[in-house]
C-alpha cells in the first residue's frame, strides 16, 4: 500500500470547485451535484440503477436506507440496494410492503449502494458531509469474513488522491487487489478493469466523485485500507 499523503492547506476558508462531477469542496467539507438518472426512455441508462458514493461523514440525520430514499425523493426512488458478500449479490431496500429487508438497513462509512430510480425520475441529488481521515476500509479476499468471492462494493472518498482505476489499485496494493469494476448503465452490469492483460478496459477508467466500484481481492489478501486523501 502506497504511503498515505495528506496536504494541510493553512487557508482562508475558501471554496475551490472540483472539475469533475460538480463538486463544491472547502476546509468544511463537500457539496456535490450527482445525477441519479431514471430509466432509459428518460435517462439512457438500462433500468434505472446508479451507484452511489456518499461522504464518510454523512448529514444529520442520514442513518439508514430510508432516510437516503427520502433524502433523493421518497416517490422518485425504487430502491436502494446493499452488497451482500455472503451471497455476492445486492439484496434491495423498497421502504415499501415485498422487500427483502424487514428494516432499512444501515449506512455505513466507505460503503458503497445501488440506487433505483423510478422511471420518469431523474434527479440532481444535492450530496453534502465531509471526510473521515481516520476511516479504514476492511476489504476482505475470498472466503474472509464471510466474504464467499473476494468483491467488496467500496466508496471512495472524494478526496482521494487517486485519479483511475490503476491508481486505486496501487493505492490498495496492486499485488492484493485483481480489480476494480465500474457500473455500466446500459448493460446494467460491472465491468472490470485488472490492470492486467485481458483486462474488459484497454485503459483505466476514471474515478468520479459520488460513483462507488466492486474491488475484488485476491486470495489471502484481506487488507485494511485508508484512502489516501488530500
Amino acid at each position: 500500500m502506497r504511503k498515505k499523503t495528506l496536504f494541510a492547506v493553512m487557508t482562508v476558508a475558501l471554496c475551490a470547485i472540483v472539475a469533475a462531477g460538480g463538486l463544491l469542496a472547502s476546509n468544511m467539507g463537500f457539496k456535490l451535484n450527482y445525477r441519479l438518472n431514471a430509466n432509459a426512455a428518460t435517462g439512457g441508462v438500462g433500468t434505472g440503477n446508479n451507484t452511489l458514493a456518499l461522504p464518510y461523514f454523512r448529514q444529520s440525520g442520514q442513518n439508514n436506507a430510508f432516510d437516503l430514499m427520502q433524502d433523493i425523493g421518497f416517490t422518485a426512488t425504487a430502491q436502494v440496494s446493499k452488497f451482500n458478500k455472503g451471497t455476492n449479490l445486492f439484496q434491495a431496500y423498497t421502504g415499501r410492503m415485498g422487500s427483502t429487508f424487514l428494516a432499512p438497513f444501515a449506512l455505513a462509512a466507505g460503503e458503497g449502494y445501488l440506487v433505483k430510480m423510478n422511471p420518469s425520475n431523474n434527479v440532481n441529488y444535492i450530496i453534502v458531509g465531509s471526510h473521515d481521515p481516520s476511516q479504514i476500509i476492511t476489504l476482505d479476499a475470498p472466503g474472509a469474513n464471510g466474504n464467499v468471492a473476494g468483491n467488496n462494493m467500496m466508496a471512495p472518498p472524494y478526496n482521494i488522491t487517486a485519479t483511475n482505476a490503476l491508481q486505486l489499485m496501487q493505492d490498495i496494493g496492486f499485488a492484493a487487489t485483481a480489480g476494480v469494476s465500474k457500473f455500466n448503465t446500459t448493460t446494467d452490469l460491472f465491468q472490470a478493469y485488472t490492470g492486467r492483460m485481458g483486462s474488459t478496459f484497454l485503459a483505466p477508467f476514471v474515478l468520479a466523485p459520488g460513483e462507488a466500484y466492486l474491488v475484488k481481492m485476491n486470495p489471502s489478501n484481506t487488507v485494511p485500507y485508508t484512502p489516501s486523501h488530500y
